[in-house]
């Protein structure tokens, strides 16, 4: 038996009046798909479905129950993953303009990427529980999936971008005697993490054993000049120049969120008397690791300098 492919609901036409080879699947027709028809009609888009499958939902009512739960939960996942995101861009925004603390706004980060989760397991839910049935949401299902897989996915793969970095946030080319900071404030709880100055310097050898001082064959005056150059291209801050002394202090900003690194150089005359041998010194002012990212600064700023 085959329904008629064109019917009329309030005055106006469905659109399976274009489909001659679809069978009509609105509560007009269907009266008997299941015993909570207007529910139904409430919770899933009217629209046509192949003639086989049409009836195939007649033959099993249970299609349209999974279909509405697949709906539901395509919505929810579509609706959470939003959600994450704002999460992250308001925390992490308030965060960048130090409305809320630095690690506040990175615990935003994680929370949202904990309700993006959320919503990527809602969203493959969705597409398993919709197999095999004709749903209109199965698109805000994947727009869902997209968005947190993208996010969580982000955060996964900070861990291998920081490849072996160790949980430290202090680091210098000179572990016998770092240059010294003397207008910028030294973290009271320098030692997180490590314990005491010799496990310190034990962990910084072993993950940071290339790192150390450079001389360059230009006077002191000369080199501090050019560091402050660089500094100030880079974009740091800075709060102290002694070009006598050859002593610059500074602070850069990382990231989105602008956590704060304090930077000091220490540039004095060689032995050769005609040289500067540079000293360079970056710390985190939060945090226990850096993911890398002070070794990586100090490595590219002294490259940089060299090369002046």
């Amino acid at each position: 038996m085959r329904m008629a492919a064109a019917c009329q609901d309030n005055a106006s036409f469905h659109s399976c009046a274009r489909l001659p080879n679809s069978v009509c699947t609105c509560r007009a027709n269907l009266p008997n798909l299941t015993r909570r028809p207007a529910k139904i009609a409430r919770r899933l888009t009217l629209h046509c479905f192949p003639a086989d499958f049409a009836f195939m939902a007649l033959e099993d009512p249970d299609i349209a129950k999974r279909a509405g739960w697949a709906t539901r939960l395509a919505l929810w996942s579509l609706r959470i993953a939003m959600v994450s995101l704002v999460v992250a861009a308001v925390g992490l925004t308030l965060a960048r303009y130090d409305e809320i603390a630095k690690l506040a706004g990175f615990s935003a980060l994680l929370g949202g990427g904990l309700v993006a989760l959320v919503a990527l397991i809602l969203g493959f839910a969705s597409l398993f529980v919709g197999r095999g049935a004709v749903w209109p949401s199965r698109r805000k299902a994947c727009v869902g999936i997209a968005l947190s897989l993208l996010y969580v996915g982000f955060l996964g793969s900070r861990p291998l971008v920081a490849g072996d970095a160790p949980a430290i946030h202090d680091v210098t080319t000179d572990l016998a005697s770092p240059p010294q900071f003397e207008v910028l404030p030294l973290r009271s709880d320098n030692l997180a993490g490590v314990g005491t100055v010799e496990n310190w310097r034990r962990i910084h050898g072993q993950a940071y054993g290339d790192l150390g001082p450079v001389t360059i064959r230009k006077p002191v005056a000369v080199v501090t000049a050019d560091a402050v150059r660089l500094a100030e291209e880079a974009g740091w801050k800075l709060a102290k120049v002694d070009p006598a002394r050859g002593h610059v202090e500074a602070t850069a900003s990382v990231s989105y969120i602008r956590f704060h690194d304090d930077v000091v150089l220490r540039i004095v005359p060689a032995q050769d008397g005609k040289s500067s041998r540079i000293d360079m010194r970056s710390v985190s002012r939060v945090g226990v690791g850096d993911l890398g990212v002070n070794a990586r600064r100090i490595r590219e700023f002294l490259a940089a300098l060299a090369a002046a």
